[in-house]
C-alpha cells in the first residue's frame, strides 16, 4: 500500500523548500507566480491532501463543534445535519456521536471534549439545568429547542407554547370543539406545549382535555388506544411532537379510523416523516436550519468574539398545513 504523500514529497518533486510549499498552500504571500504553480503541479501530480487536523493542532485550535446526536429521532438527526451546514459556512468542522442505551447523553458529551471538540451543542437535552451549568463552566455551550433560562451557557429555541396555540387556532377555524392533547410526558418540551394547548383553548372559550403521552410512537399509540377504548373520538388530537403523532396515526389506522376525516390529527416539529406523501401530516415547523445557523452563531461568537455574557435566541414557529388536518364532521 502507498503511504499518503507528505509535504517534503511535494517540496522534492517541485523542487523547492517545505517553508515554501507551506506558503503556496496556505496562500500566504512571498512565493513568486512560477514558485506557485510548480508546487500546485506538484501536489495535484502526487494527489497530495493537506493534513487538517495536523495543521490545526499546530495552532492549538481545532475549529470542531461538537453535538451529541439520538439517531432515531428524525427532528435530531435534521438538526445535525443543519448544524453542520451552518457550522461549514463559518469555517467549522461537526463531529457527530451518538446517544444510545449504554451511552447517555453526558458520556457522548465527555466524548466529543475528549476529540478536543471547542464547543458543544446540545439538541434538545435531556439533562439537569445544574448540569447544563456545570458544562458551560469546562465548555462553550449552546442548548437548541429546549426552554430553560441561560445560566453559563446559551440558548436557541423556538417558542413551543405559540406553536401549539397556533395549532389550536387552526384547528377552531375549521369547527373544531373536541380537541384533545396528547402530552411529552416527563420530556423537557411538554410544559410549554402543554400550557400553549389549554392557554389557546382559553381563548376560544373551550375546555381542554390533556391525556398523558411522551415523546416517542409507543407512546401515541398507548393514547390512541385509551381514545378508541372510549364511546366518542374527539375531532382533533394534537400531539407532542412528529413521533407521538406518527404513534396515533398507526393505531387509528389499524383500527379503521380516517383521518382527517374521522380525526383531525397534528403533530410537532416538521420532521423528515411528516413530509413523506404517505403521513403528509400537518405539523408545527421548529425551523431547523434557523435555529442550526442561530446556535453555531452563538458557538462562534464565544469562540471567536470573546463574548461569555450568556444569549438566548427566541425564533417563532410556524404551522404547515397538510393532509392530515379537516374540518369535523
Amino acid at each position: 500500500m502507498h503511504r499518503r504523500p507528505r509535504l517534503e514529497d511535494v517540496a522534492a518533486e517541485a523542487g523547492v523548500s517545505t517553508a515554501s510549499v507551506s506558503l503556496v498552500l496556505r496562500d500566504v504571500p512571498g512565493p513568486s507566480a512560477h514558485t506557485r504553480e510548480r508546487v500546485l503541479a506538484a501536489a495535484e501530480r502526487l494527489g497530495y491532501r493537506a493534513d487538517r487536523t495536523a495543521s490545526l493542532l499546530a495552532r492549538r485550535r481545532t475549529r470542531l463543534l461538537g453535538v451529541p446526536v439520538l439517531l432515531r429521532d428524525a427532528f435530531r438527526t435534521e438538526m445535525a445535519e443543519e448544524v453542520q451546514v451552518a457550522a461549514d459556512e463559518r469555517g467549522y468542522a461537526v463531529a457527530l456521536s451518538a446517544i444510545t442505551p449504554v451511552s447517555d447523553e453526558a458520556r457522548v458529551v465527555d466524548a466529543l471534549l475528549d476529540m478536543r471538540c471547542e464547543a458543544v451543542l446540545l439538541v434538545a437535552p435531556e439533562m439537569p439545568v445544574a448540569d447544563l451549568a456545570a458544562l458551560g463552566a469546562r465548555a462553550p455551550v449552546v442548548v437548541v429547542s429546549r426552554h430553560v433560562a441561560p445560566d453559563g451557557f446559551d440558548v436557541v429555541r423556538v417558542a413551543d407554547e405559540a406553536g401549539v396555540g397556533e395549532s389550536v387556532d387552526h384547528l377552531v377555524g375549521l369547527g373544531h370543539r373536541r380537541i384533545v392533547h396528547v402530552d411529552g410526558g416527563e420530556a423537557a418540551m411538554a410544559a410549554d406545549r402543554r400550557a400553549g394547548f389549554l392557554d389557546a383553548l382559553r381563548r376560544h372559550g373551550l375546555d381542554g382535555r390533556v391525556l398523558p403521552g411522551g415523546p416517542v410512537e409507543a407512546a401515541g399509540a398507548a393514547a390512541a388506544r385509551v381514545l378508541l377504548a372510549e364511546p366518542d373520538l374527539p375531532t382533533a388530537v394534537i400531539a407532542a411532537n412528529d413521533r407521538c403523532a406518527i404513534g396515533l396515526l398507526d393505531v387509528f389506522l389499524r383500527a379503521g379510523v380516517r383521518v382527517p376525516e374521522d380525526v383531525s390529527v397534528i403533530g410537532y416539529d416538521d420532521g423528515e416523516l411528516a413530509r413523506l406523501a404517505h403521513i403528509d401530516l400537518t405539523t408545527v415547523s421548529q425551523e431547523a436550519a434557523e435555529q442550526a445557523r442561530q446556535a453555531v452563531t452563538a458557538a462562534v461568537e464565544r469562540l471567536d468574539g470573546d463574548r461569555t455574557d450568556p444569549v438566548e435566541v427566541v425564533l417563532t414557529p410556524h404551522l404547515v398545513v397538510r393532509g392530515t388536518t379537516a374540518p369535523p364532521r
